[in-house]
């Protein structure tokens, strides 16, 4: 399973994130550009030291990075708000990458409809959205546990 980032926003949810990728064994895909130099400060406060810890990949845009998930097989799940499936109902695979858009957008449309599943994370009403990062913790380990990865 990896994480995939559609142009991250805010340096301090990526480093997060790269922190939960490198503590649970689980590669990080970055599709740029991103609202950040990658090597900002404060990316690299939240990543802290597990930047050697972790295995990354940056895509120039984002056809190279579907071009590299085609050619390796992989099924690409979109979390976002606007899909009613929840992702506590969906079968999630070893191989799919969990894709997350940017935080103050989300992904285009014409990513909506390329990508082979779109889930949600169930809220209560009234709320817009889970912090970036929280909301890839949530969903990752939900990936992980349902495929014995953890």
């Amino acid at each position: 399973m990896r994480i995939a980032l559609y142009q991250p926003d805010i340096p301090q949810n990526t480093g997060n994130i790269f922190r939960l990728g490198a503590c649970l064994g689980v590669s990080v895909d970055i599709i740029e550009p991103t609202g950040f130099i990658f090597d900002d400060k404060r990316f690299k406060r939240s990543a802290m030291d597990y930047l050697d810890h972790i295995d990354y990949k940056r895509h120039i845009d984002w056809q190279h990075f579907y071009d590299w998930k085609k050619e390796n097989n992989f099924r690409l799940i979109l979390m976002t708000t606007k899909s009613q499936e929840s992702l506590y109902k969906f079968k999630f695979n070893p191989s799919d990458i969990l894709l997350f858009g940017r935080e103050s957008a989300g992904v285009p449309k014409n990513i909506h409809n390329i990508v082979d599943h779109r889930l949600k994370i169930p809220m209560k009403g009234g709320v817009r959205s889970i912090n970036l990062s929280s909301s890839v913790a949530l969903v990752l380990g939900e990936g992980l546990r349902q495929t014995n990865q953890l």
